[in-house]
């Protein structure tokens, strides 16, 4: 679990450095979108490499996944190309705050009802606080 954790929080840690740079190239391009297309031709190249060391025959696979399943390629474009648009206006550390909270909503939604195959995990009384918790300490950090 702590190598679990470590990983996710390297992860967390890309998210706003991800965001910051993907703006900024939009801003030097002058198009967000273009600046969304580099990302994900760099992504598409670095996670092909890394299937054709682990393996391609994973791939022959996907035509027997559920459909609904792939719509995570469109959230990561809605994600993408929305911190490219907005973090030169809104400011990273907003734009990345909003992305917070509705990550732990939505996260505690899905464990809830094991949504897409998720390990449930109620939202209890003491869950739900942890989270407001936590939503309210991003909120205080972009206060100052």
């Amino acid at each position: 679990m702590p190598v679990y954790a470590g990983v996710m929080l390297l992860a967390g840690l890309g998210i706003p450095v991800l965001a910051a740079l993907n703006a900024a190239l939009g801003v030097r391009l002058g198009s967000p979108i273009a600046a969304g297309s580099i990302l994900f031709c760099v992504a598409f190249c670095a996670t092909a490499v890394l299937l054709l060391v682990t393996g391609p025959s994973a791939l022959g696979r996907a035509v027997e996944a559920p459909r609904h399943l792939f719509l995570a390629g469109l959230l990561v474009a809605f994600y993408v190309l929305s911190i490219t648009f907005i973090a030169p206006k809104f400011g990273v550390g907003n734009a990345v705050f909003f992305v917070l909270i509705g990550q732990l909503i939505s996260a505690a939604a899905i464990d809830h009802f094991g949504l897409f195959g998720a390990r449930i995990s109620p939202l209890t009384l003491t869950r739900a606080a942890g989270i407001s918790i936590m939503a309210l300490g991003v909120w205080v950090t972009q206060r100052a």
